[in-house]
């Protein structure tokens, strides 16, 4: 910054400064500051650093001469001593400067050549902030800066969730700002929403930590923005966070509490309309397989008729058949054992789900029970408008709690027909058993008549071959006819007296 305006004399100045000192050399110091600053005319805009850079004060001489020389000053008039910065024949006096820029001030000597005697403050602290004055007395024009240097400090906020009756509770927080910041809440779509006060607390290091709550409503995005920002020294910061839709509690618990219950009401039905279809098929199975049975008695009957290989065949097809039918009743007794584990896992689960309706019921008595406590409290504080809302969301859940009675009751129904259908289908698989054990019965019996026909029928094919030597042997010794013919004559008169 250059100016042009006539300074007291160095000479002047020097001479002044060793004749007072504490109060009175204080208050003539800001006398004297307040008079540069009435002379030195309007001040650049405030420079704003943050706390933890480095910044250079700027200022330069008019004429771009070499100060490197000349005494330079960096002053604030609100400290003691007010000297942050002081070089006189090219050496810096660090015995005049304040202890809180100690280290911290310097001066670039190249720059110095150039007339520029700006100045680097480093480590910015929050006490830094205030008005600096460069001032390079000269027998020509003197060069007078006054730079007004603004401090700040900004966090990113921390957003936290929690549930409470009436909807979400967020919490934002945020530690470190300088100066002091404000807290505003916006949803998905910009808008601001109402928050309770700002809770602001001021640490020893002069630094703010500022916190807002707000409750919040399930919305078409359950996004929602923490913003903290500091006009002064233009500075925002955001967190953004996304609310589940679980953590509304009485809106979308009771949305999944309805898909599970759908879910295991169409798990069921449909388990029921396979049971009964799979029901009539067995039916009809079952029938076939009493004609069968029936059947097999007068075939039985009809066997005593038949002799020889036609009976074998006879058997033998009769085998078949009742192989075929206990393989398919083993089959089908397979299918009833898994039908009737997949019915009682399904009463299980309806059992369980029944027990967790049960949970959620209390739990909505509960939230009821908080609520209309609540808007008692309410009715005596608040407008009517706010009434209303409180009594459409007591309705809410008063009808919440008939939908949950009535798929109270829906699952009973099915636990019910569950329960039914288990023990239709014990009875089947107890038929399906008694029918097996018949079945085996029957082809036990036929393996035996089997047997005994091949039995017969190799003594019959023994005896004729015999009878058939016999008679050769008496074609060729016609001496033995007589006793062959007496003896075959015996043999058949004894069946007779028999």
């Amino acid at each position: 910054m250059k100016q042009n305006c006539r300074m007291i004399p160095m000479k002047e100045r020097l001479l002044l400064r060793p004749q007072l000192s504490g109060v009175p050399a204080l208050i003539l110091h800001h006398t004297v500051f307040i008079l540069f600053l009435t002379c030195a005319g309007e001040s650049s805009q405030p420079i704003v650093a943050m706390m933890g850079d480095d910044i250079v004060l700027p200022c330069q001489m008019e004429h771009a001469v070499d100060a490197s020389g000349l005494t330079v000053e960096w002053s604030r008039p609100d400290l003691e001593p007010r000297f942050v910065h002081l070089r006189r024949d090219s050496v810096e006096l660090v015995l005049e400067k304040n202890p809180l820029y100690k280290g911290r001030t310097s001066l670039s000597t190249n720059r110095l050549k150039r007339g520029d005697i700006s100045l680097k403050l480093s480590t910015v602290k929050v006490s830094d902030e205030g008005t600096y004055r460069g001032f390079v007395p000269t027998s020509g024009t003197p060069t007078d800066c006054v730079i007004q240097l603004t401090v700040g400090s900004v966090s990113f906020p921390d957003i936290k969730i929690s549930k409470v009756s009436n909807g979400v509770l967020l919490v934002c927080k945020s530690e470190g700002w300088y100066p002091e910041p404000e807290v505003f809440w916006l949803d998905g779509e910009g808008n601001l929403l109402s928050a309770g006060p700002t809770e602001t607390v001021r640490g020893p290091d002069d630094l703010y930590t500022v916190s807002s709550r707000v409750t919040v409503e399930k919305r078409h995005s359950n996004s929602f923005t923490c913003r903290v920002q500091q006009n002064h020294i233009n500075q925002t910061r955001e967190a953004l966070i996304h609310v589940p839709d679980e953590l509304f509690l009485v809106e979308s618990s009771f949305a999944v509490r309805v898909s599970i219950c759908v879910a295991v009401c169409v798990t069921s039905i449909s388990a029921a309309l396979f049971i009964v279809w799979r029901g009539r098929q067995n039916t009809t199975k079952t029938i076939e397989t009493k004609t069968s049975s029936d059947e097999l008695q007068p075939l039985m009957d009809r066997e005593k008729l038949m002799t020889g290989s036609d009976k074998i065949h006879y058997l033998e097809n009769t085998k078949a058949k009742l192989d075929e039918d206990l393989q398919k009743t083993e089959g089908e007794l397979e299918h009833v054992t898994q039908v009737i584990k997949t019915l009682t896992n399904q009463k299980e689960n309806l059992d369980k789900q029944k027990e967790k309706l049960i949970a959620l019921q209390q739990e909505e008595k509960i939230l009821i029970e908080e609520k209309e406590e609540r808007m008692k409290r309410i009715r005596r504080l608040q407008e009517d408008k706010k009434n209303q809302k409180h009594d459409k969301t007591k309705k809410y859940l008063e009808n919440t709690k008939e939908e949950h009675v009535k798929l109270l009751v829906n699952t009973n129904n099915l636990l019910k027909t569950t329960g039914d259908l288990i023990t239709e289908m014990v009875e089947r698989k107890g038929k399906l058993e008694r029918d097996m054990e018949q079945i085996r019965r029957k082809l036990k019996e036929t393996e035996r008549l089997r047997e005994e026909t091949e039995r017969l029928r190799e003594e019959t094919e023994r005896k004729l071959q015999s009878e058939q030597e016999e008679t050769e042997y008496e074609i060729n010794d016609p001496s033995s006819c007589g006793d062959t013919s007496s003896k075959m004559l015996t043999d058949q008169l004894q069946p007779t007296k028999q």
